[in-house]
């Protein structure tokens, strides 16, 4: 349960930094540009929505019998864990809303969700990483 715990808080440290990072920081202008977007987001909601994703992807690496073998195993599925959540918000996104422009806005969601799974991938290795038994001395 401890590393449940972890691996779900490892997801939402990952997910809050690299996201508020891009959204407030350095990619605010393309955010701002983008006029769907609500001026005050609900972090309440967006605190849920990582908690119940965390939640799932971390309970599906800890069915897979080599979770916790190494930090690249778990960076490896964390990227694609991540390609299902980051192609949804690349493309898909850029297909539905009209963005400003749509080959920015698939660079950018793409570079943010690579960093976002790389540092949770390495988190989630950390958190499920195998204990190696100390000889009693």
């Amino acid at each position: 349960m401890k590393k449940h715990v972890l691996a779900v808080l490892a997801y939402v440290v990952a997910t809050f930094a690299t996201q508020a990072v891009s959204h407030f920081g350095v990619n605010a202008a393309h955010y701002a540009a983008v006029t769907y977007l609500r001026a005050q987001p609900i972090f309440a909601l967006g605190i849920l929505a990582m908690l119940i994703q965390g939640s799932i992807i971390t309970y599906v690496y800890a069915q897979l019998p080599d979770a916790g073998r190494s930090i690249g195993h778990a960076v490896l599925f964390a990227w694609l864990v991540g390609g299902i959540l980051v192609s949804y918000e690349a493309l898909a996104e850029a297909a539905k809303y009209s963005v400003p422009s749509v080959s920015s806005w698939i660079a950018v969601e793409v570079a943010v969700g690579f960093v976002q799974f790389t540092l949770y991938g390495a988190l989630l290795g950390w958190a499920h990483r195998a204990r190696v038994p100390q000889p009693a001395g």
